[in-house]
C-alpha cells in the first residue's frame, strides 16, 4: 500500500492554468488539506464570491465551500474567448452576457478593478482614458524611459494629474506591487490620492502592503554608518586620521554637503565647529557650477521708485515671471478666486481622507520629539489613519498608559519644531543646516509632521519666515531674501558693512577684508562703482538663505507633500500665508465664550460665573490668561485652523475646583456660592495645573 500522500494539485481551479505568475494573475496558493490551489486574482475576480471569513480561514478569507460552489457555479459558463467552461467573471456592464477566464481577459486586453465591488468589463466596455492635447511627437514612459505614441489605450495609460506624464500598463503594474499602497504615486508631481483612484479604475492593482524595499532587512544599513575621518591632505593629528576628540581642535567636522568627507577643526584652521566646510570634491562642484557661480538676477518691481536697498533689507516679495498685462490680469482674477476660499474649509477637505482606521501612537512627553518620530517612522504608520494618542512614561516597568489628546500632542510637537535645530532665527524662522539632520532625514520628518499636524487637527504653526514660504509657493528661483533671514552675526555684519559703504574705497576696503567669506561663497567681485554693493549684498543673501540650504529644503518639501499639503498650499498662497507666517490673534471673552458649548442641563449661576470669569481674565484682574484656560481644557493655546474635534463644551458640576479633560475638551466648572470663590478655584486649579504639567514636561525642552 502507497502510504505517501499525493501530490498536489498545482492547477488554478478556475483557469486551469499552472503559470505562476504574479504580477498577472497575483499569487498562487495552494490549500494542501484540500489539494485546492488557486491564483488570487482568479479568486478575486469571481462574480459569485465574497470574502466571509477572516484572512487566516481559507485561502485569503475566502471560505473552502464558498469556492467549490463558485468553481461548480463557473463550471456551467462557457469562455466567450477560449470557449472552453469554467467563466467564473463575467462583465458588468448592462445586457452585456460575455463572461470569461482570469488570463483570457487579460488576453483580450478586458479591465478588472481591484477595489469596491471589484468589477470587471469586457473590452467593448471597458473604460477609456481621453487625451486632452494632441502630441506630434513620441514621449517616454517615465518609468522604463522607453519612447511610447502618447495616445491612450489599453497598454498605454496617462497620469490624471501630470498631462506629460505616459506609462506602459506593465510598467505601471510591476511599479505598484512593487511600492504598494503606501508609496505607488504618480513618478513626476508624487501625487497619491488622484493618481491611486485613476490606475485603480484602469485596472491597476496596488496591494495593501509596505513597499518592497522597506521590507528587506538591513536594505539601508551602510547609510546608518557614520563617517569619523579626517580625509584632508594634510592630516596635522599625530593621533592619526582615525583620532576624534569632541570639543577641541580634533574634533572631526564632516562636509556641509556630502557628509562621507571629513576633517579635524585644526586640519582646516576652522575655529569653531559650527563654521562651514566642504570638502574638495563638493567645493569643486559647487563652485565649477553655472548655478551657483552667480545669483540668478530678478528684475525688481517698480525699480524707478523704489530703492534696491530698501528692497533687500526691509520687504521681501515673490518674483513671478514677467507676463503681458493681458495674462496678468487673468491671472489675477483666477487667483482672487482661490484666495476667497477659507484656510479652514481647505483644510477640513484635506482631512477627508483620513480613514476610520486608527493608529495608536505611544507618546512619552518627556521626549516628544523621538516619541513622535518613532510612531511616524514605524511601518503600519500610515499618514491617513486616524490618530490615537496614548501617554507613556520612560522607563516605567509597569508599562503603564494614559489616554492622551491628539491636539495636544500636535501641539507640544509644534512647539518643539519650532525651537528646534532645524530652524534657525528668532521669530520668522528659515530652515538651518544641519549635516547630521540632512544624513538622518529629519528636514523630511519635519515636513511631514508639519502636513500631518495640518489635515489632522493641529495648531497653526505661525513661525514660517516669508522667504520660506515664498520658496515653497512660488520657488526659490523667484525668492529674494532679506537680512531679516539672516542669523548669523558675522554674516549680517558683513552685509550691513557693504550696504553702508559710502564710497568705493570703503567698499573695497570690507571686501578685501571680507574676501575669503566671499571667495570661499563664491560671491568675490570686481568692484568698479558704489552701485556693485546692492548685487554682492543680494548674491550674499541668495547664497546664504538659499543656495547653502537647497538640500534641506528639498527634503522638507517632500514631506510637506505628505496628505497633499504642499499642493494645496501652493494652489491657495493667501489663505496659508496667515497660518505659516503669522501667530494666531489673541483670544478675547467673548472668543472663548462662543467656543464653549454647554451640552448638559446648565446651572444658571455657574454659567454667569463663567462669563465674568472671562471678561475679569480679558481685563488683566486674574492671574490666569485666555490661553491657560483654553489649555486647561483642551491642551491647545489657539484654535486648530481646522477648528477642534469634537467641539469644546462646559459641565457645571457640584465639586470645589474645575476639571479639564483634554481627550474630550470637556471643561467642568465648580458650583460655587460666590463668584469670588469661583474664580479663586478656577485660578488655583488652573495655574497649578499648568505649572506641575511644566515641571513633568521640564526634561522636554532639553530635547
Amino acid at each position: 500500500v502507497n502510504s505517501e500522500k499525493p501530490l498536489p494539485n498545482s492547477t488554478c481551479v478556475f483557469c486551469r492554468k499552472n503559470d505562476d505568475c504574479p504580477n498577472k494573475y497575483g499569487e498562487k496558493k495552494t490549500n494542501e488539506k484540500w489539494n485546492l490551489t488557486v491564483h488570487y486574482y482568479c479568486l478575486l475576480m469571481s462574480s459569485g464570491i465574497w470574502q466571509r471569513g477572516k484572512e487566516e480561514e481559507g485561502v485569503y478569507g475566502f471560505l473552502i465551500e464558498d469556492i467549490r460552489k463558485e468553481v461548480n457555479r463557473a463550471s456551467k459558463l462557457k469562455c466567450c474567448i477560449c470557449k472552453k467552461n469554467g467563466a467564473s467573471i463575467g462583465c458588468v456592464a448592462p445586457r452585456c452576457k460575455r463572461s470569461y477566464h482570469f488570463p483570457c481577459g487579460l488576453q483580450k486586453e478586458c479591465i478588472f478593478q481591484f477595489t469596491g465591488n471589484f468589477a470587471s468589463f469586457c473590452w467593448n466596455h471597458r473604460p477609456v482614458q481621453i487625451a486632452s492635447n494632441n502630441y506630434k511627437e513620441s514621449l517616454p514612459c517615465t518609468i522604463c524611459l522607453e519612447f511610447i505614441q502618447p495616445i491612450p489605450s489599453y497598454n498605454i495609460l496617462r497620469s490624471p494629474c501630470c498631462k506629460n506624464a505616459w506609462f506602459h500598463r506593465d510598467c505601471l503594474q510591476v511599479q505598484a506591487i512593487n511600492a504598494g499602497v503606501f508609496f505607488f504615486r504618480c513618478t513626476i508631481c508624487n501625487n497619491s490620492d488622484i493618481f491611486q483612484k485613476e490606475m485603480l479604475r484602469m485596472g491597476i492593482h496596488i496591494p495593501e502592503k509596505d513597499a518592497s524595499w522597506e521590507l528587506e532587512e538591513n536594505a539601508y544599513q551602510e547609510l546608518l554608518q557614520h563617517h569619523e575621518r579626517c580625509d584632508v591632505r594634510r592630516c596635522r593629528c599625530k593621533e592619526g586620521r582615525d583620532y576624534n576628540a569632541p570639543d577641541s581642535k580634533w574634533e572631526i567636522k564632516l562636509c556641509q554637503c556630502c557628509g562621507s568627507s571629513g576633517t579635524h577643526l585644526a586640519c582646516s584652521s576652522l575655529r569653531s565647529w559650527e563654521q562651514n566646510w566642504e570638502c574638495l570634491e563638493c567645493r569643486g562642484i559647487i563652485y565649477n557650477s553655472g548655478e551657483f557661480q552667480k545669483a540668478k538676477k530678478h528684475v525688481l518691481p517698480n525699480s524707478n521708485n523704489v530703492g534696491i536697498t530698501d528692497c533687500l533689507l526691509e520687504e521681501s516679495s515673490p518674483k513671478l515671471p514677467r507676463q503681458s498685462p493681458g495674462s496678468q490680469s487673468k491671472d489675477l482674477l483666477r487667483q482672487g478666486s482661490k484666495f476667497r476660499r477659507n484656510v479652514s474649509t481647505l483644510l477640513i477637505e484635506l482631512g477627508f481622507q483620513i480613514k476610520k482606521k486608527t493608529k495608536r501612537l505611544y507618546i512619552n512627553k518627556a521626549n516628544i520629539w523621538n516619541s513622535a518620530l518613532d510612531g511616524f517612522r514605524n511601518k503600519s504608520f500610515n499618514p491617513s489613519y486616524a490618530i490615537e494618542v496614548a501617554y507613556v512614561i520612560e522607563n516605567d516597568n509597569f508599562g503603564s498608559e494614559q489616554p492622551g489628546s491628539k491636539q495636544e500632542f500636535l501641539s507640544l510637537l509644534m512647539q518643539h519644531l519650532e525651537n528646534s535645530s532645524l530652524f534657525e532665527g528668532s521669530l520668522s524662522k528659515n530652515l538651518s543646516l544641519n549635516s547630521q539632520a540632512l544624513k538622518e532625514n529629519l528636514y523630511y520628518e519635519a515636513g511631514k509632521m508639519l502636513a500631518i499636524s495640518l489635515v489632522h487637527g493641529g495648531p497653526s504653526p505661525g513661525f514660517f519666515s516669508k522667504t520660506l514660504f515664498n520658496c515653497l509657493v512660488y520657488g526659490p528661483e523667484n525668492t529674494q531674501p532679506i537680512l531679516d533671514d539672516v542669523s548669523d552675526f558675522d554674516v549680517a555684519q558683513i552685509i550691513i558693512r557693504i550696504n553702508t559703504a559710502t564710497t568705493v574705497a570703503d567698499l573695497k576696503s570690507v571686501i578685501n577684508e571680507c574676501s575669503n567669506y566671499l571667495e570661499f561663497i563664491g560671491c568675490l567681485r570686481l568692484i568698479t562703482t558704489l552701485s556693485d554693493k546692492y548685487m554682492l549684498v543680494k548674491d550674499i543673501l541668495v547664497y546664504h538663505v538659499i543656495q547653502r540650504v537647497q538640500e534641506p529644503f528639498k527634503s522638507f518639501k517632500q514631506g510637506l507633500k505628505t496628505l497633499g499639503v504642499l499642493e494645496t498650499i501652493q494652489a491657495y498662497p493667501e489663505a496659508f500665508c496667515s497660518i505659516l507666517c503669522h501667530k494666531p490673534d489673541s483670544l478675547s471673552a467673548k472668543i472663548l465664550s462662543d467656543l464653549f458649548t454647554v451640552h448638559t442641563l446648565p446651572d444658571v449661576k455657574a454659567l454667569g460665573f463663567w462669563n465674568s470669569y472671562l471678561q475679569a481674565v480679558e481685563d488683566g484682574k486674574s492671574t490666569t490668561t485666555m490661553e491657560d484656560i483654553l489649555i486647561f481644557a483642551t491642551g491647545c493655546s489657539s484654535i486648530p485652523p481646522a477648528g477642534f474635534k469634537p467641539t469644546p463644551s462646559i459641565e457645571c458640576l457640584h465639586m470645589d475646583f474645575p476639571v479639564g479633560n483634554k481627550c474630550n475638551n470637556c471643561l467642568a466648572i465648580p458650583i460655587t456660592n460666590t463668584y469670588k470663590e469661583f474664580q479663586e478655584n478656577m485660578d488655583f486649579a488652573i495655574r497649578n495645573t499648568l505649572r506641575l504639567d511644566k515641571e513633568k514636561n521640564s526634561h522636554y525642552i532639553g530635547h
